[in-house]
């Protein structure tokens, strides 16, 4: 998602776009954006298995030459790695050819790709400050967001939500998350507000068939402008702390975060205060986790009015609604030189 906000951004300013990724996600999201997609055939790295991880460093070698001959082909004149492993052989192969080459770092840690890649590269835009990388080389943009959506009064109405009708919003990124997920249904069923409780693919066979109260959805997915509508429409998010924050706070909305606890570097706690040292968001860790502890702190913001409007405001003070344009900024400014 922050790949194809800075691609926006990037059209916007009459520059030709195209997307080298996997077989996840950008499969569907690219094309469905208008851009092109070409596929390489590359995993992640499993650290505790020698033998998975060896195979993955030899497909990675496969597909930096495969990486490199595309980039010929469409002539690229720079290259934007946006994180996650399809970045490392892309960028190795814009080092290779001396394509001059821009990263985005979406978290509070440098992921591997981008630990990999950052001293081949002319820039790195941080979506946080992080000790120890602010050499020229690094810029604190934001993570790039599409812009968000205004139009508060219009998405209220495409939920059908009346004016004295709180609603939360409940996700944990599109694989889901199984403990928001189990606890969202045990502890906010039947509750005396909405919920609108998207629970990923991977938790969606088991969620689909179980039973709920009228006022309380279950979705498997929601595509970038459903989302984009729920989080405008929404009173209060409840949500893993990876890098959806930022359209958390683009949307000016109060959150109960809890961080992935098996996240690298435990990178999401450090997400989540961000938030919370602002005031935009409270952190509940995974282990403390429950139906009934989840009802307990939705139902605390949910009667404190006050409360929960000064939090969005505070969430709303944290957004960086040029963090696309300037990223974009910095690719256009090493392929002019």
């Amino acid at each position: 998602m922050p790949a194809l906000a800075i691609a926006d951004a990037l059209t916007a300013k009459q520059a030709s776009v195209f997307f080298i990724g996997g077989v996840r996600a950008e499969r569907d999201l690219v094309l469905a954006a208008g851009y092109e997609l070409e596929q390489i055939d590359v995993r992640g790295l499993d650290r505790r298995n020698p033998l998975k991880a060896s195979a993955a460093l030899a497909r990675s070698g496969i597909a930096t030459a495969r990486a490199r001959a595309l980039l010929r082909a469409h002539d690229a004149t720079a290259v934007l790695g946006a994180g996650g492993y399809v970045a490392a052989p892309v960028g190795l192969a814009a080092v290779a050819l001396r394509l001059p080459l821009v990263l985005c770092e979406a978290d509070s840690q440098l992921g591997l790709s981008n630990r990999l890649l950052a001293p081949l590269a002319r820039r790195v835009c941080l979506a946080f400050p992080i000790a120890g990388r602010d050499d020229p080389r690094y810029l604190v943009t934001g993570r790039a967001v599409a812009p968000p959506r205004s139009d508060r009064a219009a998405a209220r109405r495409q939920h059908a939500l009346r004016d004295d009708e709180l609603m939360v919003l409940v996700f944990g990124g599109s694989l889901g998350a199984r403990s928001i997920n189990e606890a969202a249904l045990a502890g906010l069923d039947g509750a005396r507000f909405r919920v609108l409780h998207v629970t990923g693919r991977r938790d969606w066979p088991a969620f689909r068939t179980r039973s709920h109260a009228p006022g309380y959805e279950l979705h498997e997915y929601l595509a970038p402008d459903q989302f984009e509508t729920a989080l405008a429409a929404c009173d209060l998010v409840v949500a893993r702390a990876g890098g959806s924050i930022f359209e958390i706070a683009a949307h000016g909305r109060p959150a109960i975060l809890v961080p992935y606890p098996h996240a690298t570097a435990d990178h999401q706690t450090t997400n989540a205060g961000w938030m919370v040292d602002a005031g935009a968001a409270i952190l509940l860790e995974d282990r403390e986790l429950s139906g009934p502890r989840l009802a307990s702190e939705v139902g605390r913001l949910i009667a404190d009015p006050a409360r929960l409007a000064a939090m969005a405001r505070a969430s709303l003070a944290l957004a960086r609604p040029d963090a696309a344009p300037a990223i974009a900024a910095e690719v256009l400014a090493v392929a002019h030189r």
